[in-house]
């Protein structure tokens, strides 16, 4: 009998392996329209742009974090237009109004998808700085496409709160039930609840989430599963990362990304000009929608404005003390 389940389990695996639902055969360019990035395979996913009245400085790319949307860029995005910069964010595929819902796509799709959209956004600001902003696993995603290969046309990379706690810093507790329910009940609904997380002090803010139909509140664990699999490859690319200066911001106060692989990341990437590596001792995870995000919001448009001057806010200048204490 013992030998019979474990036979019978050895065919229900396979049969429950995680589902990844990637893009589809390149049918042409990629383009940019009011509303919507069209991926090289047709897929359409939902833009915002904030731009200022005038012709822009400074163009950014915001891509948002897991079961979040575009609307992760809301706050800032006005007060950067103020400053004549653009900014233009994206749904990931899988997330907000983009194409399979709830479903992951796979770390190849997704950068994939940042190249095209970069490649879009050039065409339309062919002579403008421009600058990719990856939040939580958006700065996962930006990390894993540098990785991969220079990503052409960009001037630098702004890093929030990246995604970096992959399995190396999970315990094997952690590891081994997300390969056992990953490869059994991937379609299987876990929801935040009961885990006692604080990802921000803008409470108001936190609310009007809970309230917006966009935003995953139940997520399939095969979808888990691909996040720590980008989180590996993210973690493992910050040595990879010299094309370009880099921006990276971290919240002393950060309850869902820990703070061990993010300082080791931020001491394993190199450091071409430019690069600032910052610690913000009341910030949280969602740092650019704290209730003091204003200081990293100046912080990005002095650093996109010059990145070889101090940051006003002097966080860069506690980065390299506190990195330096721990070396």
């Amino acid at each position: 009998m013992r030998l019979l389940i474990t036979v019978f389990m050895l065919f229900l695996i396979p049969a429950c392996a995680p589902v990844i639902k990637p893009m589809g055969s390149v049918k042409g360019l990629s383009s940019l329209t009011d509303k919507a990035l069209v991926a090289r395979d047709g897929a359409v996913l939902p833009v915002r742009s904030c731009l200022p009245q005038r012709r822009p400085r400074a163009v950014i790319i915001a891509l948002h974090g897991f079961n979040d949307y575009a609307n992760a860029i809301a706050l800032p995005a006005p007060f950067w237009a103020e400053q004549g910069i653009a900014t233009y964010a994206y749904d990931q595929r899988g997330f907000g109004g983009a194409p399979n819902r709830g479903y992951w796509a796979g770390t190849r799709t997704m950068t994939a998808d940042l190249r095209d959209a970069v490649r879009a956004v050039r065409q339309r600001h062919p002579q403008t700085p421009l600058f990719v902003l990856g939040v939580s696993m958006g700065g996962a995603v930006v990390m894993a496409a540098l990785a991969d290969a220079p990503i052409a046309g960009i001037t630098g990379v702004v890093l929030i709160a990246p995604a970096v706690w992959g399995r190396g810093h999970m315990s094997i507790f952690q590891r081994t039930a997300l390969w056992i329910f990953s490869n059994t009940i991937p379609w299987y609904p876990l929801t935040g609840e009961g885990l006692n997380i604080k990802p921000s002090d803008n409470i108001e803010m936190l609310r009007a989430l809970s309230r917006d139909p966009k935003i995953i509140r139940e997520t399939r664990i095969d979808a888990i599963k691909g996040l720590v699999d980008l989180m590996d490859s993210a973690f493992a690319a910050a040595p990879r990362l010299g094309q370009a200066p880099a921006f990276v911001a971290y919240g002393l106060r950060d309850e869902i990304v820990p703070k061990a692989p993010t300082t080791e990341i931020m001491r394993r990437m190199p450091r071409p000009a430019g690069t600032r590596r910052a610690f913000y001792k009341s910030g949280y995870h969602m740092l650019l929608r704290d209730t003091g995000a204003k200081v990293l919001w100046r912080d990005i448009a002095a650093w996109i404005d010059d990145p070889l001057k101090p940051l006003p806010s002097g966080a860069d200048k506690k980065a390299e003390e506190l990195l330096a204490a721990r070396q």
